[in-house]
């Protein structure tokens, strides 16, 4: 009778620390504000998984190399793909009192109650990189792309080929988040507008392989298409094996017209080799923007324009140079 106490008593433990622990990776920069009086600012940081692509691998570093313990901050990391196990994360992060609570949120939805309660608990909430379905007074800034600007500046650019005809597979990331809506829909109301074709339309997930595949089953189906419309750059990586598999050429002057998002290094050099056409910008380096918020908040300003916009360009392969390359790839 007492091991079955015993047991049942461990088990008790085992789900409470795995409860305490919150969904989703996490890492902590060490000793907290409120266990010792060491001055650091002590913040929670939602990220998306930094392995999802190499645009949120320079997101993660930017934010690590900041907010590190040598420049005043005491930063515990959480990561995830899901929206409820970001939320999870945000709860933990409000018991344990964090000072600020900085949030790329999976989704764009699902946040005002876990805000409201950051709020309550005197937790400072900024946003950054993803826009969220909230009012404004639940946070204290968004430091954030014009996802939708991103997605209508390549669209242009598309239209702008002026294509005998626009036969498009399009590639989607992962489903409600800002990057998807926002690109998505420059896409789909401009076909719609114009009436092009659009022959596949799926997520991906921002995933390269799952991009093959999707690809690979047009293809074997037998449908034509000239445009390859992807939402990240792993994905049009993902879309180009595919076609170079059944040896479909693509590129400047070629059979399919390749477009990309996030300026990953790599993906430039592709433009700049012309066997992808277009690369949209969208800047990983918001640690800059978000320090600035902070500062001024500590120093107990009032932060007067809550939405920050970051400048972002588009990049053609016919006009891209090496010094692109160099300056914005990631």
């Amino acid at each position: 009778m007492k091991l079955k106490k015993l047991l049942a008593m461990s088990v008790s433990m085992a789900m409470c620390a795995a409860l305490f622990a919150g969904c989703g990776s996490t890492e902590s920069g060490g000793s907290k504000k409120g266990d010792s009086d060491d001055g650091l600012i002590k913040i929670g940081i939602i990220n998306n998984d930094p392995n999802e692509s190499g645009y949120r691998t320079a997101n993660d570093k930017d934010l690590k190399e900041a907010f590190s313990k040598e420049n005043g901050y005491d930063a515990s990391f959480a990561y995830s793909l899901k929206n409820d196990e970001q939320i999870q994360a945000a709860n933990k992060f409000i018991q344990d009192e964090v000072d600020y609570l900085l949030l790329s949120a999976a989704d764009t939805a699902g946040w005002d109650t876990v805000l409201k309660d950051a709020q309550a608990a005197g937790v400072k909430v900024i946003l950054f990189d993803r826009t969220i379905d909230a009012d404004e007074s639940l946070y204290e800034a968004s430091i954030v792309s014009d996802m939708a600007k991103e997605g209508q500046t390549a669209v242009d650019w598309l239209k702008g080929q002026n294509l005998s005809e626009y036969k498009v597979i399009h590639l989607q990331g992962v489903m409600g988040s800002a990057a998807q809506k926002g690109r998505s829909q420059a896409l789909t109301d401009t076909a719609a507008a114009e009436g092009w074709t659009i022959v596949n339309e799926q997520t991906a997930e921002w995933n390269a392989e799952k991009a093959q595949q999707i690809v690979q089953s047009v293809i074997d189906s037998g449908e034509s298409f000239n445009v390859i419309y992807a939402e990240n750059d792993d994905m049009a990586k993902g879309a180009v094996a595919a076609l170079d598999k059944a040896n479909i050429s693509h590129g400047v002057g070629k059979d399919v017209v390749v477009m990309g998002f996030d300026c990953n290094k790599w993906a430039l050099e592709e433009l700049l080799a012309q066997n992808w056409n277009y690369d949209g910008q969208c800047n990983p380096f918001q640690s800059s923007y978000i320090k600035d918020i902070i500062d001024k908040l500590e120093a107990g300003e009032t932060i007067s324009e809550k939405t920050i916009i970051m400048d972002e360009k588009g990049f053609d392969a016919s006009t891209i140079t090496q010094e692109d390359v160099d300056n914005y790839g990631i």
